[in-house]
């Protein structure tokens, strides 16, 4: 039987719902249907949903895709820091399991609030947090920060070749690593890849990026052909599926093995 894949990142931008502009972008639709129809042949059973900057606080989009798409994705969504606990506990309820800081392209609760609300909806709602950063920017204060969170992962390998000791640094701790955006990235994925699995081999989680908004090219079927040789045979299973499926499902390892 084929691997299965978790997709742990991905955008559906729906114009029945409202879209925001972002630095001057507007991004074209790429709806459940046609999500569904890239992803023909790739084995993919799961994944996260994460909300762009271009849709700012809008979940109308992110509960109709949950919808759709089914009990094996989740949502990822942007809150501003005075949401309410009653609103998070009903994003909970439609399948939404973290919040997004946007740190490179704005668009999410300031920086400032990074802290007090991670901690904040884990407490409430189990939900942990994701970061799209250049870790090249993380300095010493803002990586102590990140690494006492409850539960963080970082999106498209950390983006920067310079940036990777700073990544491989919030690995030691548990920070989890997304494995996309192959098309937006400045260093070389399999480098990256083998470092980080030589540090925690539960960190890395695979993902298309589709549409690929803004990158320089968008996910190309080659690239999980990539990452695979990049990793042993014994560690396919982990980045494909166990790793997210545990972070976003709560499932445990081996939990591929039923799907």
């Amino acid at each position: 039987m084929a691997q299965p894949i978790f997709d742990s990142h991905l955008h559906i931008i729906d114009p029945a719902h409202p879209l925001a502009e972002n630095n001057g972008f507007m991004p074209e639709p790429f709806t459940v249907a046609d999500y569904q129809e890239r992803i023909q042949g790739l084995c993919v059973i799961g994944g996260a949903v994460v909300s762009g900057s271009f849709q700012a606080f809008d979940q109308g989009y992110l509960i109709d895709a949950l919808k759709a798409l089914g009990p094996t994705y989740v949502g990822v969504t942007q809150i501003p820091s005075e949401a309410s606990d009653e609103h998070i506990r009903e994003l909970h309820e439609a399948g939404v399991r973290a919040v997004r800081f946007n740190v490179a392209r704005g668009g999410s609760a300031d920086l400032d609030d990074l802290e007090r609300l991670a901690r904040r909806v884990h407490a409430l709602a189990g939900w942990h947090a994701e970061l799209y950063i250049d870790a090249s920017t993380i300095d010493e204060s803002l990586s102590r920060r990140i690494a006492t969170l409850p539960e963080v992962s970082i999106d498209h390998l950390g983006m920067h070749e310079n940036g990777l000791p700073n990544l491989l640094h919030l690995v030691e701790p548990g920070v989890k690593v997304k494995v996309t955006g192959f098309g937006r990235i400045e260093l070389d994925p399999a480098t990256a890849i083998k470092a980080i699995m030589d540090v925690d081999p539960t960190a890395l989680m695979v993902g298309t990026d589709l549409p690929s908004t803004r990158a320089r090219r968008p996910f190309q079927d080659e690239d999980f052909e990539y990452v695979r040789l990049a990793l042993t045979p014994e560690q396919i299973s982990a980045v494909f599926w166990d790793n997210a499926a545990a972070f976003y499902l709560g499932e445990h390892s081996g939990a591929s093995d039923s799907h």
